[in-house]
């Protein structure tokens, strides 16, 4: 049962739901069901570009300052 990022096209507000199948999504401040699915970042922290050594000082991505 997964957690969608919702946002309300009627008043605007920003929500969480916890979503079953294919249930209606309604907004908690307005009731609105007209609402659409955020484009959720928090699958994406932490990932690094496989290009990069995630260090800023320098380009090994092994020395002891990038930890």
């Amino acid at each position: 049962m997964p957690i969608y990022e919702y946002r309300c096209n009627a008043c605007e507000k920003d929500f969480e739901k916890l979503v079953y199948n294919n249930q209606t999504i309604h907004c908690p401040k307005c009731g609105s069901d007209d609402v659409r699915k955020k484009l959720s970042t928090f699958g994406m922290r932490g990932v690094e570009n496989p290009g990069s050594s995630g260090c800023s000082s320098c380009s090994s991505g092994s020395c002891s300052s990038c930890h």
